[in-house]
This record gives structure tokens, sequence and C-alpha cells, in this order.
């Protein structure tokens, strides 16, 4: 059973409703925070507030960078955990790290072994066929990554950090997409289960 949670901030880890798609409660959950994306941004401040929310709320987790991982070493970290979650930054660099390691293949294969993957920003955007998202901004270093292929967990993609003033742009960008275009504002994540996807959070679901 495949169970991802693809937001666009963290502010739904501290959601009570969230629990109530997952197999266990957050409080009674393995967390492996990925923080990778974190690594190349100006201000990593957010990467803060997360802990602090989770310290908050007594969640159990590890705190753990990809960059220069072993394929074992990987499948230790993921074995030991209940949910993946990635946090947000610089989807570029966070690709590239994917691709470096093998961490795709050993996240599909714990995925299908029940792991859960959350994403944020960056960490959903690598989830999805391709992060061409991330390129309709000029605020990171895209690390000389010029192929946008990800990890296509989920059969969509998303923009993430929407807020109304963006929606004519966004219409006009997402005209050549060949994939639904899930809009999220930070109070709203998609969910895969089963098979199904569906909207969770607050906000009016739109699809470009």
């Amino acid at each position: 059973m495949k169970t991802l949670i693809l937001a666009s901030s963290g502010n739904l880890i501290a959601a009570n409703n969230v629990n109530h798609f997952l197999p266990k409660p957050l409080d009674e959950a393995k967390i492996l925070y990925v923080t990778t994306a974190s690594n190349k941004v100006n201000d990593a401040s957010y990467v803060e507030r997360t802990r602090q929310k989770m310290d908050e709320l007594n969640f159990s987790y590890t705190e753990f960078d990809i960059v220069g991982k072993s394929e074992e070493e990987l499948k230790k970290a993921l074995s030991a955990s209940d949910i993946l979650y990635v946090e947000g930054g610089n989807s570029f660099y966070l690709l590239k790290a994917v691709r470096d390691t093998g961490f795709e293949k050993i996240v599909k294969e714990a995925i299908e072994n029940g792991l859960i993957y959350w994403g944020v920003s960056a960490g959903s955007y690598i989830a999805c066929p391709s992060i061409i998202m991330a390129t309709w901004s000029d605020r990171f270093d895209r690390c000389g990554v010029t192929d946008w292929t990800a990890m296509n967990l989920a059969p969509f993609l998303i923009k993430a950090h929407y807020t109304p003033d963006m929606l004519e742009t966004l219409k006009e960008k997402s005209k050549d997409l060949q994939l639904p275009l899930y809009v999220l504002n930070d109070e709203q994540a998609v969910l895969v289960k089963n098979g199904e996807v569906q909207l969770i959070g607050g906000g009016d679901e739109l699809i470009l």
C-alpha cells in the first residue's frame, strides 16, 4: 500500500486531522527528517521552525542528509523509519543528491514495504515525474541539473506556495504540461493512498 503526502509547506505536520490518513499517529511514528534541500538556500530558518514544532509535539525524528550516503546507509535509515519526511529548499540540489546516491530506487522499495513518503515543497516536487515547476522561478542555483526528470512517485505535478496573484501566470505556464498540476497553498497537500488522490488541508482545490 503506497501512501504519499505531498505538501506545500510544513504547516500540516501539526494538523490533528492528518493522523486520520496514517497507519499510526505521528507522535507514535519514527520520522526520518531529510533536510538535504535546505543545504543550498539563503535562509533555512524554516528547518528550525519544523524542528521546534516536532519537539513541541514530542515526535520521534532523526535528522538526515542524503548527500554522500551509501546505498547501505540509506537502506538502514529508511528501514528504521515509519515516515520519510523530505523537507523543502532547492529542488535542483535535492534532485542531484537523489541521483548521486541512488536514493530513488531505495525509496521506491521502502514505500512498497509500507514507508510513508511526506514531501514538502522541493520534497514534493521530486516525488513528481518532473521538477519543471521549479524552473518557473530563478530563485535557486540549478546546481548543473539540466534534466528535470524526478522520482515519479505520483502521476501529477505540484506547484507549492500558491497565492491568488499567481493564477494567471500559472495558467499560462501550465498550458504545455502533459500532466495535471495541483496548485497548493501553504495549508494544503495532496494525499495519494491506495491509488486514490485527494486534497487535504484548507482552501479550494485548484487543478490546472
